[in-house]
């Protein structure tokens, strides 16, 4: 009877190691596709889920979906990962390039500097990358706000990092913690957290690690580096810009502020429902108890959760952007459908990379591989919190994107959160924004972002934004351990 037992061991044991070892070779394979042959990364998650998929038929014939039915696996995951993920990234780009060519950016820029003073205007910049990159993304902002940090260098006769430095430091907290930007909205739906939950501990998390490691550390760091101010290019464009009437700072913060407000109270909405449903049923039962209880609420909460849906409180600012920021301000019908359709066409990249990620997601469910992975990890002794930082860093500092990055360690994670409650499920997506947001070096497109528009050499970015960007990972895991410890994990 023991040898039998010991033989089922042995033999359950093989397709564990043998799983593991394959997502080992996946990682790393799909490492090299991007870096060494500069393949896409939407189209090298795609290709490394069916390579995986194709192995795992082999290796674990039993619970791996059959060769016959990989192409359907990948078609559903994409198609799941998409339904959500693409309708808020297509609003929120849309939303953030009516904020662009209205001058919004700019406008709220000003205001801060002028209401914070020249003196404390590394402060006024951080607040500005912590509001902007909630709605813009990093790099659009920065080309953006560029010509400001210029003028501020000039003006005042500093170094342009004193101001350069605490923006992108504000801008790269919100880009990784606070959705409607890829990274957060794909890991909240990979992790199926609510997308309030992760707005809330995003800001909880996000504004004091910004604070921390915004201008004193900044200000130590550009005193490392001597760098020159960029010459004015364009006068005729910058005299353009300064006549252009530019919206109201209060316009904007409303704009931006509206839709944050939503989603959190339609969350508070559907806590109420969940606070009373039985934690043993299924998932399947949750949902519907979950629908009959919102359905039966008075119709004033009905309304509540109606409106802080995601997509229908980004839609609604969205609207009002195109009327208050287009319209209204003259802007033709045929320029607003213009600068529609150009913001999509980068988000439209970003929406298939995610739509990848999942794919990559759906794969290691359908393989087995996220059990075996549970599996090793469940009596390591490793908390949950530590790993999704570990996974997110690892594949970080390896492929320098962070949104593949966040991607990656959410997949790897699905089978470790099940039965969570959800104000941990959004710790864990802080864990994994927190570890995909550090040790920025050279293969991170935004390090050559912020090198150039910045005036820095190579070596300088890594002796300033490098040690910025880690700290800011540190920091803010930091806060996530300490969050952690008050926060029920069931």
């Amino acid at each position: 009877m023991f040898s039998i037992l010991a033989q089922a061991a042995i033999q359950e044991s093989i397709p564990t190691t043998n799983l593991i070892a394959l997502l080992v070779f996946g990682i790393a394979f799909l490492l090299v596709l991007i870096l060494r042959f500069k393949l896409q990364a939407f189209l090298a998650l795609i290709v490394v889920s069916i390579l995986v998929s194709v192995v795992a038929t082999r290796i674990n014939p039993e619970k791996a979906a059959g060769l016959t039915e990989i192409g359907q696996t990948i078609v559903d995951s994409m198609g799941g990962a998409l339904g959500f993920i693409a309708t808020i990234i297509g609003i929120g780009a849309i939303f953030g390039a009516m904020l662009e060519h209205s001058g919004g950016t700019q406008a709220l820029a000003n205001t801060l500097v002028r209401r914070f003073g020249q003196e404390r205007a590394p402060w006024a910049m951080l607040l500005t990358g912590f509001i902007i990159s909630v709605p813009v993304f990093l790099d659009v902002a920065l080309v953006i706000l560029a010509p400001l940090l210029y003028a501020l260098a000039r003006d005042t006769k500093k170094s342009l990092l004193i101001f350069g430095l605490p923006l992108v430091a504000g801008m790269a907290v919100t880009h990784a913690f606070v959705p409607p930007t890829p990274g957060p909205v794909a890991v909240a739906y990979f992790l199926e957290v609510n997308l309030g939950y992760v707005i809330g501990f995003g800001v909880l998390v996000g504004l004091p690690t910004a604070i921390i490691c915004g201008p004193i550390l900044c200000s130590k760091m550009a005193t490392l580096v001597k760098v020159q101010t960029p010459p004015v290019i364009d006068t005729d464009t910058d005299t353009e810009q300064e006549d252009k009437k530019l919206p109201s700072f209060v316009q904007i913060a409303t704009l931006i502020g509206l839709p944050i407000a939503l989603i959190l109270a339609g969350t508070i909405v559907e806590q109420t429902a969940i606070s009373g449903i039985d934690p043993g049923l299924t998932k399947a039962e949750r949902g519907q108890q979950v629908a009959e209880i919102l359905n039966s609420m008075p119709m004033t909460n009905q309304v509540i959760h109606f409106l802080g849906h995601p997509v229908i409180a980004l839609m609604i600012s969205t609207l009002l952007a195109i009327w208050c920021l287009g319209i209204s301000r003259g802007t033709s019908k045929d320029d607003l459908v213009e600068i529609s359709t150009k913001a999509l066409g980068p988000a439209g990249i970003i929406i298939l990379i995610t739509g990848a990620g999942g794919v990559f997601k759906g794969v290691l469910i359908a393989t087995g591989i996220a059990d075996a992975l549970k599996e090793v990890f469940s009596n390591s002794g490793i908390p949950i919190i530590v790993l999704a930082y570990i996974f997110a860093t690892l594949v970080r500092i390896a492929q320098g994107s962070a949104t593949v990055a966040m991607l990656t360690a959410a997949g790897l994670m699905v089978s470790f959160v099940e039965g969570f409650s959800q104000p941990y499920l959004a710790l864990i997506a802080c864990a994994i924004a927190a570890g995909a947001t550090g040790f920025s070096h050279v293969n991170d497109s935004g390090f050559w972002m912020i090198s150039r528009y910045l005036g820095m050499t190579e070596k300088q970015t890594l002796k300033t934004w490098t040690v910025i960007s880690t700290a800011i990972s540190v920091v803010s895991f930091s806060i996530i351990l300490i969050l952690s410890l008050f926060i029920p994990m069931k």
